[in-house]
């Protein structure tokens, strides 16, 4: 059984794109990544396979049920975390926890305290007084505690510290471990190469490429800055994909081997080199911009 299965999915909002013609399938046990810039599609997605939006066109299914039909019982073994979080201001984040807890008819009370302790959380403090960084675990403890069958994070690390990210995605991997379907949806890559096996990519409402995650690893895209001492040379090297100049400073988006082009740098007089991961954006501009969709 697929985790995630859509077919033909397609949301529009009055005549403003959503997703169109979505084909995805998910399988059970992988930690799937689900990447794209800020405003490709990806939480529009999510809340159809939550029904909390209804597609425009195709259908969906989560846990191998129909998302619509079927969704209170796909919710008893969900876990979200929605991007942006948003409490009842009045309770303390314990009530919180305990409120949403017994929704799941399990007993969650062993979980969660350990959950509590792992992330650090106070939770005798009221929601309104909380950071948004204690207001994330939350969210992220109350999307863990009933140990679900699959896990949907809609930008997760927002609002974290380092060590709590680190925390985080050690915890991800231990329930994956134990089988649970993670599917993580986030614009930040080095995240997504820390943590998934596969990986979608959706660019203006469309997949445009699913790849293995060890084949994306091995696409090492870097955005190079080289400040020359001289005059800006000439560089024959293979995997410069595009490159611009600027006084000294030479600009390029680079997939080569980084040995071979520290060589060459060799020969000449450097104040100053820079190799930076790309955004995904970058990546779309350089990479998928001529991928037929």
């Amino acid at each position: 059984m697929n985790a995630i299965e859509t077919k033909a999915l397609t949301k529009y909002y009055g005549k403003s794109r959503g997703i169109m013609d979505v084909d995805l399938t998910v399988k059970e046990g992988e930690i799937f990544g689900f990447i794209g810039p800020n405003g490709a599609g990806k939480s529009t997605m999510i809340r159809i396979l939550l029904n909390f939006i209804f597609p425009t066109s195709g259908w969906a299914k989560v846990l191998g049920m129909d998302a619509i039909k079927n969704t209170e019982l796909i919710k008893r073994q969900v876990g979200y975390l929605p991007g942006e979080v948003d409490y009842y201001d009045d309770m303390s984040a314990g009530e919180l926890l305990h409120y949403s807890g017994r929704f799941y008819k399990k007993d969650y009370t062993k979980n969660l305290q350990e959950l509590i302790e792992l992330f650090e959380l106070d939770i005798k403090k009221n929601i309104h007084s909380l950071s948004l960084g204690n207001k994330k675990k939350v969210a992220i403890i109350q999307a863990l505690l009933h140990e679900p069958k699959l896990l949907i994070l809609d930008e997760p690390t927002g609002g974290l510290d380092p060590l709590m990210q680190q925390r985080f995605f050690t915890r991800l991997q231990e329930e994956n471990k134990k089988g649970t379907t993670i599917f993580f949806s986030s614009h930040v890559l080095s995240e997504v190469q820390k943590l998934c096996h596969r990986v979608a990519i959706i660019k203006e409402g469309r997949i445009i490429k699913v790849e293995d995650m060890e084949a994306l690893r091995n696409n090492q895209f870097r955005n190079v800055r080289i400040n020359f001492a001289e005059t800006v040379p000439k560089l024959n090297i293979p995997g410069i994909i595009s490159s611009r100049q600027e006084n000294h400073t030479l600009h390029m988006f680079f997939n080569g081997d980084v040995n071979e082009l520290v060589r060459a740098l060799g020969q000449h007089q450097l104040n100053g080199l820079w190799l930076e991961e790309p955004t995904l954006e970058d990546v779309f501009l350089h990479y998928y911009e001529k991928e037929e969709y």
